[in-house]
């Protein structure tokens, strides 16, 4: 017995050591808890070889202490290990310590029994005539028990408790070790109560030792993987179907029971209701694919099938299987964003970008027929929204898109451009202006108790090539939209050649303004202004324009064109610069008179006009009083306030401030109270076309009265005739201007008609 006791622990010794070794070479992290317990498992099982291979007392007792400090080992690494491999957490930091505490006092104490001899001793007993030293007790040796066994039976907890809490696929894992740790440790005990001198136990912690190693580094739970893929693959969102060889369904997802309605295993029926949904679904090929759409409307759902087919390790067919994925959410989000994309959110009608796609594409698509392109106009829609406000605003522009959609063809297309104005493109045949016009007349938008008469302009342009850009086809009906401006009793117009050629016509002298200031092209005639004697006192500095190719260009050619563009700029700071220049030339001669210069609304915006003008006073030594400034009421249409106080500005610098076509708008006599100006120029439709005509006379004469009253001096202009000339005198008006006295002219003109000019 002893020769086989000695043999099976040698042998239990070398195993232990190479899984020892083998552990410390692993990778995985329990590698290191593994390679520390395997090691703490020799020393004992040295111990306890000593004991039963000697017959040497001092021997048996050295194996003695070497078994004891060795459980001691085992208990440190069995508790370190047993952390790592359920995964636990020590409660708290103190719990740990006490217990290393414990097992550094016991191994003292052990250490100290060939002092004290508190610990045990070692008797001398025969087996098969043979002597082995078996131990004997005392105290110590009871408490190192006490201790052993109480971490021992904490670890056995923390298994019992992780295999209630793991799922079963890892019960196996933890179960080996928790019953072989069990039964180690009953043989233990009955070993040491029954005193037999040779502890079998030692074969129950190598098994323990090699089952560790194999559960820690090697094991992996047989139908794990088969388990987890089978919960993955039941609970996905796609529905799956397995069929065998044979085109038989033999098992289906949750997903796929939910979808066929089938809430037990009958996994054939639902291969039947599978193919009674979606109809043909090709299983034999090794894939197909195909979308399919069940219902119609919003009621729609969409779906993607595809089919697979499942191989073997020899390559053979074993099955197919197939994906069903719904994509109605994925369609419906993307309805929605392609809605944004293409649709004005607020009138639910298409938006600009979308519109001109769309008219492009019906333009190439029916290239035979012939259409309109429709400019929609809200005039003064902004009038709408300060006075009732924007949700009636909204409310308009919903009830506007309806009706441009209403009774139209599918051929018709229409869409909001921007803010308040729409877009159609419409077969000419569908175009009845005489119906629109009636409907337009009488366009009443209502929202509650308020409504509102909206007035809404169309331009029309007839598509004559169908690769025009679509841009420049809006252009051109909102091109014609000009001609009408705010009119009330006209809504459509449509776009004409007349119209192409003044766009040419503006375009194409814009582009030559600058040329035309260099090469001097652009001149400054003067318009003689005469006072109650008929005697020339000053004049209005008007620019004209002596066009190499073109001629004599009348004003009403090109000023409304630079009015409108900005470049009305130029052309007023060239006059400021030549009317200095006479002026400064005047000076030298000794000629008293003073040159009216215009300043355009549109002036205030590109410059600092106060600074320019007075730099051109300052730079050719003119008086200020001489450089007469000349505005419309139209100048304090925008910022009131700020161009009073400029004009304020040019009167506190000596500057003489007028106001040109007094009576021809709506605000200039609610205005005079307030405006800083010296002269007010009158029109002289006041007297209408009759000098007879009474009431036009007592307007004239109290405005003439007034303005002597407010100590402005009054100057008419458009005076052609001598009775007029003499009416206006009679009625104590100051200053005349008009063709009574003379057109504008040339500078060297005027000077020759007012007999100024220096013979040399």
């Amino acid at each position: 017995m002893r020769v086989i006791f000695s043999f099976i622990f040698l042998t239990m010794i070398i195993t232990l050591g190479i899984c020892a070794f083998v552990a410390y070479r692993s990778k995985k992290s329990i590698g290191k808890p593994v390679t520390l317990l395997e090691a703490s498992l020799i020393p004992p099982i040295v111990g306890n070889l000593m004991i039963i291979a000697s017959t040497q007392k001092q021997v048996a007792v050295l194996g003695c202490y070497l078994y004891f400090l060795g459980m001691n080992l085992i208990m440190y690494a069995l508790l370190r290990y047993t952390f790592e491999y359920c995964m636990m957490k020590w409660v708290s930091p103190i719990l740990k310590y006490i217990i290393h505490f414990l097992l550094i006092i016991d191994s003292i104490q052990i250490l100290l029994n060939p002092i004290f001899g508190h610990a045990f001793k070692n008797e001398m007993i025969y087996i098969d005539s043979e002597p082995i030293y078996r131990l004997v007790p005392y105290a110590g040796q009871t408490f190192h028990r006490i201790v052993d066994y109480s971490i021992f039976l904490d670890i056995l907890i923390i298994f019992i408790f992780k295999i209630k809490q793991t799922s079963k696929v890892y019960v196996k894992r933890y179960m080996v070790i928790l019953m072989s740790m069990i039964a180690t440790g009953a043989v233990l005990t009955i070993i040491i109560f029954s005193r037999i001198p040779v502890d079998v136990s030692m074969l129950g912690f190598g098994i323990v030792g090699y089952l560790v190693f194999y559960f820690s580094l090697f094991y992996r739970p047989a139908g794990l993987l088969d388990s987890m893929l089978a919960s993955i693959a039941y609970d996905i969102p796609d529905a799956l179907f397995f069929f065998d060889l044979f085109g038989k369904c033999i098992w289906a997802n949750g997903s796929g029971k939910k979808m066929t309605g089938v809430h037990n295993n009958e996994y054939e029926l639902c291969g039947k209701k599978i193919y009674e949904m979606f109809g043909t679904i090709d299983i034999e090929k090794r894939e197909w694919s195909e979308k399919k759409v069940i219902g119609s409307g919003n009621a729609a759902r969409y779906y993607s099938l595809d089919t697979y087919v499942l191989d073997d390790e020899k390559g053979k067919k074993t099955g197919t299987y197939l994906n069903i994925h719904d994509n109605t959410d994925d369609q419906q989000s993307f309805k929605n964003e392609l809605y944004k994309a293409t649709h004005d959110l607020l009138t639910g009608i298409y938006n600009k970008e979308y519109l001109y796609e769309m008219i492009k594409k019906t333009l190439i698509k029916n290239p035979d027929e012939r259409f309109c392109i429709v400019f929609v106009d809200v005039k003064n829609f902004k009038i709408v929204n300060d006075i009732f406000g924007t949700d009636f605003g909204d409310h308009a522009l919903r009830c506007i898109a309806d009706w441009i959609k209403s009774d139209v063809s599918s051929k018709c297309v229409y869409g909001r451009l921007a803010g308040d104005t729409f877009g159609m493109c419409i077969p000419i045949e569908e175009f009845d202006e005489e119906r629109l016009e009636m409907e337009l007349s009488d366009f009443i938008v209502v929202s509650g108790s308020m409504e509102h008469h909206v007035l809404i302009h169309l331009g029309v342009y007839e598509v004559i090539d169908i690769n025009t850009d679509v841009t420049l086809m809006f252009d051109r009906a909102h091109l014609a939209l000009s001609s009408i401006k705010d009119e009330y009793n006209k809504h459509i117009v449509r776009y004409d050649d007349n119209m192409r050629a003044k766009v040419i016509w503006d375009q194409k002298i814009s582009a030559q303004l600058h040329e035309a200031i260099i090469e001097g092209q652009l001149q400054p005639y003067l318009q003689p202004i005469a006072d109650n004697s008929g005697k020339v006192v000053g004049c209005e500095a008007l620019v004209r324009w002596i066009h190499p190719e073109y001629g004599f260009l009348p004003p009403g050619n090109f000023i409304p064109v630079f009015e409108k563009n900005g470049m009305i700029v130029e052309i007023d700071r060239f006059m400021w610069k030549s009317a200095c220049e006479i002026l400064s030339k005047w000076k030298s001669e000794g000629i008293d008179m003073f040159v009216s210069v215009n300043i355009s609304p549109k002036d205030f915006y590109f410059m600092d006009v106060t600074a320019e003008i007075k730099n051109l006073v300052k730079r050719f030594g003119v008086s200020p009083s001489k450089l007469r400034i000349e505005i419309t009421e139209t100048v304090m249409m925008d910022d009131a306030e700020k161009r009073l106080s400029i004009l304020k500005e040019f009167r506190d610098d000596g500057f003489i401030v007028e106001m040109d076509d007094f009576g021809s708008g709506f605000s200039s006599l609610n205005m005079l109270k307030d405006m800083p100006v010296d002269v007010l120029k009158i029109d002289m439709n006041f007297l209408g076309k009759t000098t007879d005509d009474k009431r036009s006379q007592t307007i004239l004469r109290n405005i003439l009265k007034l303005t002597n009253d407010l100590e402005i001096a009054s100057l008419t202009e458009g005076i052609e005739t001598e009775e007029h000339y003499k009416i206006l005198v009679e009625m104590g008006c100051k200053l005349f201007q008009g063709y009574f006295f003379a057109k504008p002219m040339p500078v060297e003109e005027f000077e020759d008609y007012c007999n100024i000019r220096q013979v040399k």
